[in-house]
């Protein structure tokens, strides 16, 4: 398991536990001597606690420390399986796009990815996303047309094209025929 990964477990046992006991936030604060948003922070992955951090919840949760980090570490290897009926789909508003929401649901906030279909003369329509939203599209069959804050880019199967998410933009299957593609949205911008 790679350190963002038990990093990630940790913080859900951290949460799991607090729930468990009905501790709130600012009630393990209080017990451990961690500050509140250290512990928020812990509980959603954005940061990697010290192991001085680490024992005082341990401590504050009435867990021996190599217990949750034995028990963050024990994650399955295989997270999610869905079948296609299992699968949410998103339609635009003239009903010849879909797009299959094959992303993790619980990640939207930071990523989103789809399997995007359409009919020819389909066209999807998107209002702008959070500033610094980065969209990469890769056409698997077909042709699309992209246009992102005025510029349009026509793309053929096997191409990919990185554009912004922050601007209203919109795909077009400008062909004769369905087509077919991933697409990616990195909805926090890097660095």
């Amino acid at each position: 398991m790679t350190e963002q990964a038990e990093t990630a477990a940790l913080g859900r046992v951290v949460q799991r536990l607090r729930k468990a006991q009905a501790l709130s936030l600012d009630d393990l604060s209080q017990r451990s001597g961690v500050a509140k948003s250290i512990i928020s922070r812990i509980e959603r992955n954005e940061t990697n606690p010290t192991i001085a951090t680490v024992l005082k919840l341990a401590d504050a949760l009435h867990t021996p420390p190599e217990r949750l980090l034995a028990e963050a570490a024990q994650r399955p290897p295989i997270l999610q399986h869905q079948r296609p009926r299992d699968i949410p789909v998103l339609f635009s508003e003239d009903g010849k796009c879909r797009l299959f929401i094959i992303g993790a649901l619980e990640l939207v906030e930071h990523v989103q990815w789809y399997d995007f279909h359409a009919e020819p003369g389909g066209v999807l329509d998107s209002d702008p996303h959070q500033p610094g939203c980065v969209e990469h599209l890769h056409v698997l069959r077909g042709v699309l047309e992209v246009t992102s804050g005025g510029a349009t880019q026509l793309l053929r199967a096997g191409e990919s094209l990185r554009y912004r998410g922050d601007l209203a933009h919109r795909i077009v299957n400008v062909g004769h025929e369905p087509a077919h593609a991933t697409m990616v949205l990195i909805m926090h911008p890097m660095g």
